[in-house]
């Protein structure tokens, strides 16, 4: 895929992308054995582990956790009123989306004291190892991953054809939690609403969106202060992953749109 190839301008010293069907891939420019950092797209790894465990019965969405009145579901899609990082809460649960790392490291910490294990290694086990992936977690649930591209790629067909969940419980984790709540999409600006699944990031409608235009309502994902960034449209059946050493600035607002739609547009054609 020809479109790949405009990473290369983005002036990164290492920047590498792929494109891919739940089948297979459709191209890769760049290193993809080289371990980069994820930063928040860690947030998808740490997402599926936790429906890992919600389907085990290790935890439950909907059992109280974190501050007064939230609980599990609250915190993975970022309604528990917690702020930003860590701290007490700026307001109730339900009342905006606050993008909140503590909020999953919360959520994360649950997940490991009730499976009676530390986070890195619930992750290893549910998810890393069962897939494939080099990397690991150095770190924060939240942002803490690094790995190849090799990793982002597998992460991405799994979401786009689930093993590891039911088609179901991922389907939940990708449709609104508590729709209509307004707030900031880190970089990009205030949105109302701004949607959002159980640690997954949600195009719905809004715009400008990372994504670029051409992905569909129902794409989703995340991107990373560290220049990356995976997006799954279910709707076309493709997923775009980049992974760079470029911190995120205003270079991505142009760049990143454009890429996908131009993988968007080169995927239709195949």
């Amino acid at each position: 895929m020809d479109a790949l190839a405009a990473i290369d301008s983005w002036n990164a010293l290492t920047a590498a992308a792929g494109a891919t069907r739940a089948d297979g891939e459709l191209g890769v420019h760049g290193p993809r054995d080289r371990e980069l950092r994820w930063a928040s797209v860690t947030k998808l790894l740490t997402g599926l582990a936790a429906l890992v465990a919600v389907e085990e019965g290790t935890v439950d969405l909907d059992e109280p956790a974190g501050p007064e009145g939230s609980t599990v579901r609250h915190m993975l899609a970022h309604a528990s009123g917690l702020s930003p990082e860590e701290g007490p809460p700026l307001m109730p649960p339900e009342r905006r989306r606050i993008y909140s790392n503590y909020g999953i490291e919360l959520a994360a910490a649950r997940v490991a004291e009730r499976a009676g294990m530390p986070f890195d290694e619930y992750l290893r086990a549910a998810v890393l190892d069962p897939l494939g992936l080099a990397g690991a977690l150095h770190g924060s649930p939240a942002w803490a991953y690094r790995g190849p591209l090799d990793d982002l790629l597998k992460l991405a067909r799994e979401l786009l054809a689930p093993t590891l969940v039911d088609a179901e419980t991922l389907a939940e984790a990708t449709t609104v939690q508590f729709p209509g709540l307004a707030g900031v999409l880190p970089s990009w600006g205030r949105m109302d609403p701004n949607d959002w699944g159980l640690a997954f990031e949600l195009r719905d409608a809004k715009s400008p969106h990372w994504t670029g235009t051409l992905t569909s309502p129902r794409t989703f994902g995340h991107f990373g202060a560290a220049g990356a960034f995976l997006w799954v449209d279910p709707d076309a059946g493709i997923a775009l992953g980049v992974l760079t050493d470029k911190e995120f600035g205003d270079w991505a607002k142009d760049a990143w749109p454009a890429l996908s739609d131009s993988v968007s547009s080169g995927a239709a054609k195949q």
